[in-house]
């Protein structure tokens, strides 16, 4: 499963693209809201993980833009922000899958539980779209 990782904190991006190869996703990282909407046209990743506070396009504006182009509409998106849930409901209205607080998932140093919440989110894509079983990496 190949994942668009969009995150401007260096620190973040590469805490979140460690553990996400480390479960066995393919991770692809776009550092500004302008290079996500281009490699998610180019790149056709599977799921995308948008911040919300980003440079040259943020966050909202980015999921509008791949929620109205024909090529990025049905790439699922889920929301990764610092911000507290108050956005949560009109993002998801706006076509977002979920939204996940990095607080949440990061609640220490060296543990992300970003891997793990994925799993039960994809599995509830794949139900929605009537997949039976995911291509989600299984941990051993």
């Amino acid at each position: 499963m190949k994942i668009l990782l969009v995150e401007d904190s260096k620190p973040i991006r590469r805490e979140n693209e460690t553990a996400l190869h480390n479960a066995g996703y393919e991770v692809i990282c776009a550092v500004d809201g302008e290079s996500a909407v281009r490699f998610a046209q180019d790149q056709k990743p599977d799921l995308i993980l948008l911040d919300m506070i980003l440079p040259k396009m943020s966050g909202p504006e980015v999921l509008r833009h791949l929620k109205s182009d024909p090529l990025t509409a049905e790439i699922p998106v889920v929301v990764l922000s610092s911000l507290s849930e108050k956005n949560r409901e009109k993002l998801l209205e706006e076509g977002a899958e979920e939204y996940l607080e990095k607080n949440a998932l990061m609640p220490g140093r060296g543990i992300n539980l970003l891997p793990q919440a994925l799993e039960n989110v994809i599995c509830r894509i794949n139900r929605k779209r009537g997949v039976a079983f995911s291509n989600i990496p299984l941990h051993e």
